[in-house]
């Protein structure tokens, strides 16, 4: 299927082979690179789920885990092999999604290969696997001395009582060390299957090879995807405050309000741009908040602001270094409060509107990110490009109904980094 998007100027081919497997195609004429990711529908996030019958509840880090081992292959290692193509290959994994890609100017075809060869083959072994161990303890220990990873973390522990978002991405030194080939192997069965994953290509390709190789490499029947588990939902933040010491020279805070889950059939990406716009309505860079903010030197220029969609969740989070936390999060819910009350006024509407559209028109110019926003719609079973028609939707009452959600009470925390004492 083709689908044109005259105003954009852009195009995207998609297809669903048999096994399930999703593939979209961003064609980019002019560019010299060309970029492909191949996801899975399986973040930190997705920690206990039931496969076959059995209940398995995963010690944290286990989806990250399982990202770094994958690149291990019988013959050899698969960065080993990009490296002889000239590929630059990388992985990440979030709450809710695990991505393997690469970008190349050349030999696409053969890196494509080597792509949907490894992530398809899962290769643990006990030695592998206990090798592993310290390289992740190692990047562990970096995130725990990060401050803003650890306000980052403190504020979903405050923010739920039971979900796995709770949780730091890569687990803890302990927690991985539960962590065998067995286990992993029954990670990749229960969520490497193509039928919970995509496959995104931007840049210079032949869209009818891609899907050749697809087939040819990947499982020809897709197996049963694990039923996941996160807890009893509760509407009321676990902790208002929670605060942690570190060597920092002034205080670092996130200030989070708990959103409603997505409604049925409600769109995954529209409530995105929707929440996008209304953090930035509040107090993004150019709102009369954080003018005020920043005059009263209650926040600085690393102040930012994020909206995030997580299973069966939400959250809007704002932060960043500031002498005194408590009065900056008294200001923000105060303008939240307004907002709810009041609505928003339709002139600082408009020109967030038009800024936010601006930053996703800037999207298309980077193949990288561009597939990336992709495979993402395409776990909510849409096509980023769509964001222009969506953005059309919006209106100023939009924000207004949101914000009131936050508004109220026991529906926000705050995490705080503070200096720990000499």
């Amino acid at each position: 299927m083709s689908k044109q998007y005259a105003l954009l100027h852009e195009k995207i081919e998609c297809r669903t082979l048999e096994n399930g497997l999703r593939i979209a195609y961003i064609p980019k004429e002019g560019f010299s690179k060309t970029f492909a990711v191949l996801a899975t529908d399986f973040g930190s996030v997705d920690a206990s789920f039931t496969l076959d019958g059995t209940r398995y509840d995963t010690p944290a880090g286990v989806a990250h885990f399982l990202e770094h081992k994958m690149f291990e292959d019988k013959d050899g290692n698969a960065l080993q092999k990009f490296s002889v193509t000239g590929a630059s290959p990388n992985a990440f994994t979030s709450q809710t999604m695990t991505a393997y890609h690469f970008s190349c100017t050349e030999r696409f075809e053969q890196n494509l290969d080597i792509l949907l060869s490894f992530v398809f083959t899962p290769y643990f072994t006990e030695e592998n696997v206990e090798k592993e161990r310290g390289i992740i303890g190692q990047e562990i220990g970096m995130m725990e001395d990060t401050p803003g990873w650890q306000a980052y973390v403190g504020l979903f522990e405050g923010l739920f009582h039971e979900h796995p978002v709770r949780v730091s991405i890569a687990g803890s030194v302990e927690s991985i060390s539960h962590i065998t080939p067995e286990l992993l192997f029954t990670c990749h069965k229960a969520f490497y299957s193509p039928s919970n994953m995509a496959l995104v290509v931007c840049g210079a390709a032949d869209f009818e090879q891609v899907c050749r190789a697809a087939e040819r490499l990947s499982p020809r029947v897709p197996t049963r995807i694990g039923e996941r588990h996160y807890g009893e939902r509760r509407d009321t933040v676990a902790k208002s405050l929670v605060t942690r010491k570190m060597q920092v020279s002034q205080p670092q805070f996130l200030l989070g309000f708990k959103d409603e889950p997505l409604a049925p059939g409600e769109s995954k990406l529209r409530r995105a741009l929707l929440g996008e716009l209304a953090v930035r309505v509040l107090c993004g860079d150019t709102a009369p908040l954080y003018s005020d903010l920043y005059a009263k030197r209650l926040i600085n220029r690393y102040f930012e602001t994020e909206y995030s969609l997580i299973p069966e969740g939400a959250v809007a989070l704002m932060g960043g270094e500031s002498r005194d936390p408590e009065a900056a999060r008294a200001a923000i819910e105060a303008e939240v409060r307004r907002i709810a009350r009041e609505g928003v006024d339709k002139p600082l509407f408009e020109r967030m509107k038009k800024a936010v559209y601006g930053l996703h028109l800037r999207v298309l110019d980077d193949p990288e990110e561009l597939a990336r926003m992709q495979v993402g719609a395409m776990f909510g079973g849409e096509d980023y490009l769509d964001f222009a028609a969506l953005f059309d939707t919006i209106e100023a009452s939009d924000i207004q109904t949101m914000v009131a959600r936050w508004a109220r009470n026991d529906h926000s925390s705050m995490s705080v980094v503070e200096p720990a004492e000499a």
